[in-house]
């Protein structure tokens, strides 16, 4: 099978060094594994700018999705109502959760290439006290958009309200300093802007948040309680964990440091951006969103018009020449996405422009 990068919002493409240190067994009881576990832990609060006095991590087995739902089906009380603020479809993934747990939820709904409406998300805060909690996504990866979670946090603390933030394709890519922004529950994954591989995500917790939700969870695997009060005593998982999966995270987690933090991994993501929108526009391609929305993480693009493009078709001409792009999530206009997250340079952007140079003109 031909090799080929991704050029997608996670799973990504690794280092050759994250893949390696998979080849390696270990045991989940093994005193060494529990060590790589708390290590991981204790570095993710760093990430978050927070302190162990004040904020804990818990490590989820699955995927982002398990994450989020660990922390909804958990951390909201029955009596609790989520103000829901969302412009995607990882948003409108959060309601359906509300809906499976029975959880009340006010659900603010905006048009996908607009940031939530902060003025709106006041006026239901106002008008609804018996709001408690409030949720929405950092990265909305249907269109590519990069919310503004630090007024809606500011809003929270303001109305007292616990903020839960989807960051799962932001975090450690853009700089979230948590307490900063008034955030309660943070989730993201392994296999995202870390740049480690799929199989496990992760919730940055206020401690005692944490630990007054004790007994509400709605769900045995998910219940984040108990996961962190397992992983507390000494590392150890509460149910089978991927091994692998969290070697390849420690050994990503030294590498972000090696790149130069944040900082660094931030500013190459945002040069691949801004470089693949410059070509792509001279290509006659436009973006989904207002380019002061547009995220470092991943782009919506609009077909050029009189082309008519079959997305299978250009996906396979792409793929055959050393990278995979995503099809678009939108329902109402044909749209493709790119991402420029993992172990992806400006060289990889000037090839792909070429690759879709090349593509185009044979569609005249």
């Amino acid at each position: 099978m031909k090799n080929y990068k991704l050029l997608t919002p996670g799973p990504l493409t690794t280092t050759d060094s994250v893949k390696e240190v998979m080849m390696f067994d270990y045991c989940t009881w093994d005193d060494d594994y529990k060590v790589i576990t708390q290590q991981i832990r204790k570095n993710l609060l760093n990430l978050a700018h927070v302190s162990e006095d004040e904020y804990t991590a818990v490590l989820m087995q699955g995927s982002g999705t398990f994450g989020v739902e660990s922390v909804i089906s958990s951390v909201i009380p029955e009596d609790g109502t989520l103000l829901l603020l969302s412009n995607g479809a990882y948003g409108e993934r959060i309601a359906k959760m509300c809906d499976y747990h029975k959880i009340s939820c006010i659900h603010i709904t905006q048009d996908y290439d607009k940031t939530p409406d902060a003025k709106k998300a006041e006026e239901a805060l106002k008008s609804h006290p018996e709001i408690t909690h409030v949720a929405m996504i950092h990265s909305e990866t249907t269109s590519g958009i990069l919310n503004d979670i630090k007024s809606i946090g500011e809003l929270a603390d303001k109305y007292g309200k616990i903020f839960i933030v989807d960051a799962m394709s932001s975090f450690a890519g853009v700089d979230i300093p948590m307490k900063d922004w008034h955030i309660s529950f943070l989730i993201s994954s392994a296999n995202k802007c870390i740049q480690g591989v799929p199989g496990f995500s992760f919730i940055i917790a206020n401690r005692q948040l944490l630990l007054e939700s004790k007994g509400r969870a709605r769900s045995l695997s998910l219940d984040l309680y108990d996961q962190w009060a397992g992983m507390e005593k000494d590392g150890k998982w509460r149910y089978t964990s991927p091994t692998h999966v969290v070697r390849a995270f420690a050994q990503a987690m030294k590498e972000l440091e090696e790149e130069g933090g944040i900082p660094a991994r931030h500013a190459r993501y945002q040069h691949n951006m801004d470089t693949l929108v410059k070509n792509f526009e001279e290509l006659g391609f436009r973006l989904y969103v207002d380019k002061s929305w547009q995220g470092p993480i991943i782009a919506t693009f609009l077909y050029p018009e009189g082309k008519q493009i079959d997305f299978k078709d250009m996906y396979a001409y792409i793929k055959e020449r050393g990278y995979a792009i995503y099809p678009g999530k939108l329902t109402d206009m044909d749209t493709f996405r790119i991402g420029v997250i993992g172990e992806i340079y400006e060289e990889d952007i000037q090839k792909l422009t070429d690759i879709m140079k090349s593509y185009l003109e044979t569609l005249n």
